[in-house]
Formats: structure tokens, C-alpha cells, sequence
């Protein structure tokens, strides 16, 4: 059995103030940073890890790779058809948008073979069918949902050109194999597409993002499309946010971003954006009761609620995250594991996934804090064309930039207030933040500076409240269990490499329930692991277990599963082994990884 899990559990007193076992927590309370947070890999020898068990059982029972010879976007996107035990991933590796479908009806785990470090790049589970999209549908899919009520598949298909509406591509799978439907068109690049408990509407977010000279930037919007006694209707409802056009300084003040190049002139035109335009909602979770939309604006740092009664929107800032209090490691130069405090310094939530669940009657968001900077790039003939059309700095390998909203904060002039502390690559120098926020009084000199991401989860209530953050336990936990190989990137076996740049970076997250307890499974994009916490009561939510299935060791060439981008929870009744599923798309290792969840 694989289970690659957190051994000292009672650092849980530490980072999330609940102890399993009495005073043993409070031992080793500085053990999470600096020489002693690399004992974390070897835990078992430690007092404390002895005496708590997790609640849960973890371990991988099924694994496939697709297009091993070029797995990277083989498989992003995933999801579960619980009445074949069907496996659906997006696979973007090749030249057309496919589907690849792998029966997950049995698992071999005696196939699934460790390496030296105990990993497993062995395989057990196999595409047997791939559905072509581009036959039906043209463009490139960015989401697939399915719906057991009609047995239905939905796949947001994004135009090639900017500027083009997308489709959402609907399919039969109720038979032997996949059958095309229909195309409903959607808005401005479908990101994500879900369907609503029951199968009578699916809900799309469409990011709307604009070209590479800014010259076309369509609204962003959120499509619904009804399905009325299994039939799918022809045309969907476009909710945008036009109305909110004349309210840009009102959401700022709430804790929205807008980063555009609004008043330059770029490529011969001159750029006017406007809110519906800057918008992008990202990624779509649909209440328990049907009635709310939830929708993510990950680059605005909002959060969208839509009234499916009456489509009604209302805009929700999600404001900043103050780091004062907390700990992180700002540097990816500064030799390994090094965390501080920053007075001064914030994080933009930017969440990426979002779900939902019920407590007490009352709906409850949950947000993968993963955080996105914004650069676009155009082709020009060189750096004095790049110059001449109104371009930044040029790139000889990305080309003449439009627009970039980062730094690093060893660029920008800081405010007296930030005197304590050196900005340079051994502190916060190498920090990327952005440009739009933080210089208060337009001096020149940043009194506050903005990360990207909170490298943390978060729950809010439906009023757009944080209930609970977890704060930076991800940081210090990962930390704790591989040292100075934490903050590793996607792509690479270098530690520390991500510490500048939003971290193990949250991205993915779903939400099961085992045993009459809801739990939040959360995606680590650049570490490669997951966390587990019990969020069954939103206040009173508990750290409950980390595992991975990749290899750490510097310099070697990467193994496992890399990059979770696409999660998926089935329940033990929907399950081929009886007992519950977490079921994981690995973007660069083109890897689907299939995790049992059992109860202890």
C-alpha cells in the first residue's frame, strides 16, 4: 500500500490549534522553519508521531498515463460516470481535442510497483476509447462535467481565434460509447462548465481573456444552458456584468483588482477597458439547494453569486490577506527553508477551484487560493519594433509584451515602513507582487505590497466572510515533511524553487463525504501533493492528513504524479472497491491517479 502521509500528526496542535493526543502537540513548536523543518522527513522518530493517527486510510489503487511519449496536458481535466465506472479526461497533448476514457471497474494494485523512493510510475489502469471532439465540435476543450441524472456529458470547447464565442458540446452516454447531441454556444472562452444537482441546467464560466496587444478583449460572462425532461435547449442565457461598468473605484475599494493597460496606446490602438471586459470568472460550483451559482474572478480577486431563480448577480470582494501575523518563505535564492514574518505585506486570494457544501442549512464556499499574474505578449520583428508599437520591455523569447502587472519587490522603491527589512535575495527582494496595488499616495514608493495567492485554502460564508484560512500551513507543512526540497516546481526535482512565486500554489480542490464528515481535498500545482482537512463543522475545521506520489530527490529526473489540475470525489456507493475515490488528473505528467479514502 502507497501513502506517501504526513508521519507527525501532532504538528497539527502547531498549525491548527487542535492537539489528537494531549500536551504531546506542543512539543517542537519551532520545528516547522529553519534547520530543524528538514526533520520532517523523517518523522518516525519523533515522540509525537507515534501517537496520533489520521482518521483516514490513503492509498493509490489505480494509475494511467496517457501519451506517455508526451504526457504533458494529457491529462488535466477529469470526471466520473458512476453508472459504467468510467474514468473522462481531457487529453490536450496531441493536435486534436480529445476525450480519453479509462474503465475504472477493477483495480490490480499489485501492479502499482514502488521505485527506490517509494514511488510508483507503474500503471494499472488503461484508455480503452477516446472520443474525438473536433468530429462534432471545433476548438479546444477546457472542461468536461457529467451528469448522471440523463446520463449526459458536457465539454466546454473554446473557439481557436480570440474574440469567437465558444460551444458547449453535449454528448449521450448512456450507451456503448459517446453520442453527439448538440453544440449550444456559450460565451467568450468556456473555462469550466458544471452541471446543477438535479441535470436541469448547466452553468459555465467563460474567462473572456483578450489577445496579445490587447486589441480584442471580449467580456467575460457566465452562460446557462436548460435541460427540460433530458432535452438540452438550443441556446443558453449570457449573464454579464456590464451593469457594474460605472462601479470599477467602488470594487476596487472593496478589495477587486483591475490590471489592464487602460490609456496606452499598443499596436496602433488605444486601449479602453472596461469592467465586464476585465472580469474573468474562472471556475463555477452550483449550491446543494440549486438555487446559488458560485463564481470564482480569479484575476479580479472576487467571487461572483448568481440567483439561478431569477439570474440575478451580486459581486463579492474578497479583500487581502495579511501576512503580519503569518509565516512565509519570500525567496527562492535564500538557501532552502526560511520563514519570516512581512508587516506590510498581503496576499490577493485569487482562488482558482471553488466547491461548495451545507452547514446548518446555510451555504459555505470553499476556494484553492492558487493566485494568477496577468502578462500578454505579441509578435513584433525585434526590440526597437517591440518599442515603437507602444510594447514593455521585450522578450526575445516571448515576444513584445503588452502588458505584465508583477515585479519583484528588489524592483520597486519601499515606504520607510518597510525599513526592518532587507530587500534583497536572502528576505523578500525575490518576491513577485504586483504593480497595481500598494504605492497609496502615487509617490513612487510602496507602502503596501500585494503576492499573488494566499498558498492557502479558504472557506467563506455566502455574505463573501472568510470563515476559516488555513493560514500557512501549507508552506509549513510541506516544509516540515520534505524540507529543503519544498516549494519544489512542477517540472523539476530543485527545491525552493516556487518560494518567490505563489508557493506549492493551491489550485485543485473537491469535497467529499466519508462516514457522515466532509472533508476538502486540496491540490498542491506545484508541489504535487494533497491536503486533506475535516471541514464538517466550518468552525472547527481540522487538518487531517497530507500525501503525494512524487519524487523529490535534487536533481533527478521527475517521477510520479505532477501538477493535480483536475479533481474528482466518488462516494463509496458509486466506488468499484466499496469504499470512496479521489480521483486525480496530473497535468504534467499526463497521469491519472485514482486514491482510495477509506475510514479508519
Amino acid at each position: 500500500m502507497l501513502k506517501r502521509s504526513l508521519i507527525a500528526l501532532s504538528l497539527i496542535s502547531i498549525l491548527t490549534g487542535c492537539s489528537l493526543d494531549g500536551d504531546d502537540g506542543q512539543d517542537g513548536t519551532q520545528g516547522i522553519q529553519g534547520e530543524q523543518g528538514t526533520a520532517g522527513q523523517n518523522g518516525t522518530n519523533g515522540t509525537n508521531g507515534t501517537n496520533a493517527n489520521s482518521a483516514l486510510n490513503i492509498s493509490l489503487v489505480g494509475r494511467a498515463v496517457l501519451n506517455a511519449q508526451s504526457p504533458e496536458g494529457a491529462a488535466e481535466i477529469v470526471a466520473y460516470q458512476a453508472s459504467k465506472k468510467w474514468i473522462y479526461a481531457i487529453n490536450s497533448s496531441g493536435d486534436e481535442a480529445v476525450v480519453n476514457i479509462i474503465p475504472a471497474d477493477t483495480f490490480d494494485t499489485a501492479a502499482l510497483v514502488q521505485d527506490n523512493e517509494g514511488i510508483v510510475n507503474a500503471t494499472n489502469l488503461t484508455s480503452t476509447s477516446t472520443l474525438t471532439l473536433n468530429d462534432n465540435t471545433p476548438g479546444d476543450a477546457n472542461s468536461i462535467a457529467i451528469d448522471e441524472n440523463n446520463q449526459m456529458l458536457a465539454v466546454a470547447m473554446a473557439a481557436k481565434n480570440v474574440g469567437e464565442a465558444g460551444q458547449i458540446a453535449f454528448y449521450d452516454i448512456s450507451g456503448d460509447t459517446p453520442a453527439f447531441i448538440k453544440n449550444v454556444p456559450a460565451g467568450f472562452l468556456p473555462d469550466m462548465v458544471t452541471f446543477n444537482q438535479d441535470g436541469t441546467k448547466v452553468v459555465v464560466a467563460n474567462e473572456g481573456e483578450p489577445n496579445g496587444d490587447y486589441s480584442i478583449d471580449p467580456e467575460g460572462s457566465v452562460s446557462i444552458i436548460n435541460i427540460v425532461e433530458g432535452v438540452v435547449a438550443d441556446t443558453a442565457t449570457n449573464i454579464d456584468f456590464t451593469t457594474y461598468n460605472s462601479q470599477q473605484a467602488e470594487l476596487e475599494s472593496d478589495g477587486f483588482v483591475f490590471a489592464n493597460p487602460t490609456g496606452r496606446t499598443i499596436n496602433g490602438n488605444v486601449i479602453n477597458t472596461t469592467v465586464a471586459m476585465d472580469l474573468e470568472p474562472e471556475y463555477v460550483s452550483i449550491s446543494k439547494d440549486n438555487n446559488y451559482a458560485y463564481v470564482s474572478i480569479q484575476e479580479n480577486n472576487g467571487l461572483a453569486i448568481i440567483n439561478l431563480e431569477d439570474n440575478s448577480v451580486e459581486l463579492k470582494a474578497l479583500g487581502f490577506k495579511d501576512w503580519s501575523d503569518l509565516q512565509i518563505d519570500a525567496s527562492d535564492k535564500d538557501g532552502g527553508v526560511n520563514f519570516k514574518s512581512y508587516p506590510g505585506l498581503y496576499g490577493m486570494y485569487q482562488p482558482d477551484t471553488i466547491s461548495s457544501f451545507s452547514w446548518k442549512g446555510a451555504n459555505f464556499i470553499v476556494s484553492a487560493n492558487e493566485g494568477d499574474a496577468r502578462e500578454y505578449f505579441f509578435d513584433v520583428t525585434d526590440e526597437a519594433d517591440c518599442t515603437a508599437k507602444g510594447g514593455l520591455d521585450y522578450d526575445e523569447d516571448d515576444g513584445c509584451p503588452a502588458y505584465i502587472d508583477e515585479s519583484r519587490v528588489e524592483d520597486l522603491t519601499l515606504a520607510a515602513n518597510f525599513d526592518y527589512l532587507n530587500n534583497d535575495d536572502d528576505d523578500i527582494g525575490r518576491l513577485k507582487v504586483s504593480t497595481v496595488k500598494g504605492d497609496t499616495n502615487d509617490d513612487g514608493q510602496y507602502e503596501s505590497l500585494y503576492a499573488y495567492g494566499a498558498r492557502s485554502f479558504t472557506i467563506w460564508d455566502s455574505n463573501g466572510l472568510v470563515v476559516f484560512d488555513s493560514g500557512d500551513d501549507i508552506g509549513r507543512i510541506t516544509a516540515s515533511v520534505h524540507g529543503e526540497a519544498f516549494n519544489n516546481n512542477e517540472d523539476e526535482n530543485e527545491g525552493d524553487t516556487r518560494s518567490d512565486d505563489k508557493g506549492a500554489e493551491p489550485e485543485a480542490l473537491t469535497i467529499g463525504t466519508i462516514d457522515e464528515r466532509t472533508f476538502a481535498f486540496i491540490g498542491l500545482e506545484r508541489m504535487g501533493g494533497i491536503m486533506v482537512y475535516d471541514i464538517t463543522n466550518p468552525y472547527d475545521v481540522q487538518f487531517e492528513d497530507y500525501f503525494y506520489n512524487r519524487g523529490v530527490i535534487e536533481g533527478a529526473d521527475i517521477t510520479g504524479d505532477l501538477a493535480p489540475e483536475g479533481m474528482v470525489f466518488v462516494t463509496a456507493e458509486q466506488s468499484a472497491t466499496g469504499e470512496p475515490l479521489l480521483i486525480i488528473g496530473n497535468e504534467i505528467s499526463g497521469s491519472i491517479a485514482v486514491w482510495q479514502i477509506a475510514a479508519n
